[in-house]
């Protein structure tokens, strides 16, 4: 994932959709979001991936050799999960009451007890640099997606025995599951793999057509439907099944993170030069403007709360790492 910051944008957004598509802009209901609060979580380091775990209420922070726990409430730390070097994402097991983090220097996931946040153990990744990371609770999987070694390594979460490894033929970024196909983003490459998350093989190539330098993914499973955000100020959908590219709209400049609220049917994109894009979702193909909701500059990676939807984006104000929440 990518530090760099550039000058604030305001999308001028429009409907964007392949030609075929009718302007529906005009019936998406009115869409208000605004910064909430800020909290200052002390001086500023290397951060990447936040998570939230929905049970606990606790946001999970990644802050280079550490992960910060936060009361995603209150925004008071509550913990810390150690000895994480280079650590880029964060994963929860709920049913196995499990955490995991992909650490990128160390080429390795620590594994910790969600209740406790006590350290378990630490499995090695055979990939190089474990940058994204995914639980998929139908089949109990484990995976990193690794980015120098361009490939995605598997384990069986339960035991962390290692299970395979994938070559993908590029840069792996953000990826999802929705219980029998893993996809992820692949960056250098503009376009997303889809995998058997069986047989752990890969089954296609998918190209995004219109899109440069994909991360963030997101995904809707009632409508099998796939949200790229790309670095030409794009957010590109695709169609799960066909790997068919449906819908594009026009977003913020420099986006990196990606979450689908199918409570709202609302995406999200946050955005580098200081803002967040949501998205209307009309049906599945069809997409309102995005409205674009000023941030913090930096603010490029995001957490989600389904429960309140709020949304937590990290940065840095004056050598102070800072926490914005924005919610409706």
């Amino acid at each position: 994932m990518k530090t760099v910051l550039i000058k604030p944008f305001l999308a001028a957004a429009v409907l964007a959709c392949l030609p075929s598509a009718v302007p529906l802009a005009a019936a998406a209901e009115p869409i208000h979001y605004a910064v909430q609060q800020r909290w200052d979580l002390g001086p500023a380091t290397r951060w990447d991936y936040l998570a939230l775990d929905p049970q606990r209420k606790r946001l999970f922070v990644t802050r280079g050799d550490r992960v910060q726990v936060l009361d995603a409430g209150t925004g008071k730390p509550v913990g810390n999960i150690p000895g994480t070097a280079g650590v880029h994402g964060v994963a929860f097991a709920p049913d196995l009451k499990l955490g995991f983090t992909s650490n990128g220097r160390a080429n390795s996931v620590t594994v910790f007890d969600l209740d406790t946040m006590q350290v378990k153990r630490e499995l090695p990744v055979k990939g190089a640099n474990p940058d994204a990371i995914l639980y998929d609770p139908a089949t109990r999987k484990l995976y990193t997606f690794n980015g120098k070694s361009q490939d995605v390594s598997v384990f069986d979460a339960a035991s962390g025995k290692p299970l395979a490894t994938i070559a993908v033929g590029g840069k792996p970024e953000f990826a999802v599951a929705d219980g029998k196909r893993v996809y992820v983003n692949i960056e250098d490459r503009n376009e997303i793999v889809a995998i058997d998350a069986g047989t752990d093989r890969v089954l296609a190539h998918w190209p995004l057509a219109g899109c440069e330098e994909p991360s963030g993914l997101a995904l809707d499973t009632a409508h099998a439907r796939l949200f790229s955000v790309c670095a030409n100020r794009t957010m590109t959908v695709t169609d799960s099944a066909s790997g068919k590219v449906v819908a594009r709209v026009a977003i913020g400049d420099h986006p990196d993170a990606a979450y689908y609220d199918a409570g709202s049917a609302n995406v999200f994109s946050s955005n580098g030069a200081g803002t967040l894009s949501v998205v209307r979702q009309l049906d599945a193909d069809h997409y309102a403007a995005a409205v674009e909701v000023p941030t913090l500059k930096g603010a490029r990676t995001m957490a989600f709360d389904p429960a309140n939807r709020k949304v937590f984006l990290p940065t840095a104000v004056d050598k102070t790492f800072t926490m914005v929440v924005v919610g409706p």
